[in-house]
């Protein structure tokens, strides 16, 4: 499904699509295209794509092709994905220690329609942290670990 989504290749494109893009949640899926899970996520976003065309923009990132922002972000796990609105990083209360980015795959298209739709209505109040719209039940569960702290 990565095929049938815009790909962003290298940071140019991905901080043109972050900065250039006014009004719209700008919404990265770091993975790779061969991991099942990233595919099923893909498989995810593809589906929402048309219907998000005019509060999203969707993109996907491989993170071996840019390794800077696998680093920036932290991305250690994937799927990740994070999101912007105006070119600022917006982070979403998931009641995991990590609100920076959403780990793993949605488990249905509804739930991520439902983040999108919270993300653009809290970009749009100006606010820098908005609430998961999404149950307990149904958000990915992992421990942070840090290391050479």
């Amino acid at each position: 499904m990565a095929c049938l989504l815009t790909a962003a290749t290298t940071k140019a494109e991905i901080d043109s699509v972050i900065k250039d893009t006014k009004d719209k949640v700008v919404v990265l899926r770091f993975g790779r295209d061969t991991d099942a899970v990233c595919l099923q996520h893909d498989d995810i976003l593809y589906k929402t794509e048309a219907e998000l065309r005019k509060m999203a923009v969707i993109r996907t990132v491989d993170v071996d092709a840019v390794p800077i922002y696998t680093q920036y972000f932290d991305i250690s796990l994937l799927p990740s994905t994070v999101f912007f609105w105006n070119a600022k990083h917006m982070k979403v209360d998931f009641g995991t220690q990590d609100h920076t980015k959403w780990i793993g795959a949605f488990h249905s298209k509804q739930d991520f329609i439902d983040l999108v739709e919270v993300i653009f209505r809290g970009g749009l109040k100006g606010k820098d942290i908005v609430d998961s719209p999404i149950p307990q039940q149904r958000t990915p569960k992992y421990q942070l670990i840090y290391k050479d702290i």
